[in-house]
């Protein structure tokens, strides 16, 4: 597999991300993966996604962003050849829980493991992008708000990860300026007393994992 997972937008290193892919000199198409926004009103979510896609077009990339409410419903296949034709999905930070249902009410939760098993894609992205990829999603009720499911797509949050990484990441750690970077550094704490495997993040700061390499940078 191959990840860039960073806390807070890009990071420090977004040379890294880059390198992770077949070409890295090449100009690449990339499925920005928003959803994690779903709750927010239809203009602070669009004006979010711009925001997204305008940081990516400076690295060099041709972001396009694939939502993923249009594959809710359909057979599989749709939202694999959605994704597939991608050699970097970018999955934007946002409301973990709100994230994850729209995985799994598109069935890109199933392609997109596929597809990292393959070594097929490099996934990559931040905050709820890394901490979706948990085996499980408890304790994060406590930084992103479990109605906000209900909001988007009036379901009921589900607190299981996709489990493509066996330990939590928490982003934000040490960051002053971000406003959930307290609340996330009690969970850290939460999940170190208790004996829950995670990795902490600050701003600036990414995981990255090449195959059987990981590393933060």
């Amino acid at each position: 597999m191959r990840m860039y997972l960073s806390s807070f937008r890009t990071g420090d290193h977004p040379e890294q991300m880059l390198a992770l892919l077949a070409d890295p000199a090449s100009t690449v198409d990339v499925a920005v993966i928003a959803n994690a926004l779903d709750a927010l009103p239809a203009e602070e979510r669009r004006a979010a996604v711009e925001q997204e896609i305008e940081a990516l077009t400076g690295l060099g990339l041709r972001p396009v962003e694939v939502d993923l409410r249009a594959c809710f419903g359909l057979p599989v296949a749709r939202t694999a050849a959605a994704l597939s034709r991608f050699p970097l999905v970018w999955v934007r930070g946002g409301n973990v829980f709100v994230l994850r249902q729209a995985l799994a009410r598109s069935g890109a939760d199933e392609v997109l493991t596929g597809l990292l098993r393959r070594d097929a894609v490099v996934y990559a992205g931040y905050s709820a992008g890394a901490c979706v990829l948990a085996p499980d999603l408890h304790g994060l009720e406590q930084c992103d708000d479990l109605q906000a499911v209900h909001t988007a797509y009036g379901d009921r949050a589900r607190l299981d990860g996709l489990a493509l990484l066996d330990y939590v990441v928490v982003p934000h750690i040490d960051s002053p300026g971000h406003p959930e970077s307290e609340i996330l550094g009690a969970l850290a704490d939460r999940y170190r007393a208790e004996g829950i495997a995670h990795r902490t993040l600050r701003d600036g700061e990414a995981i990255v994992i090449d195959g059987g390499s990981t590393r933060i940078c």
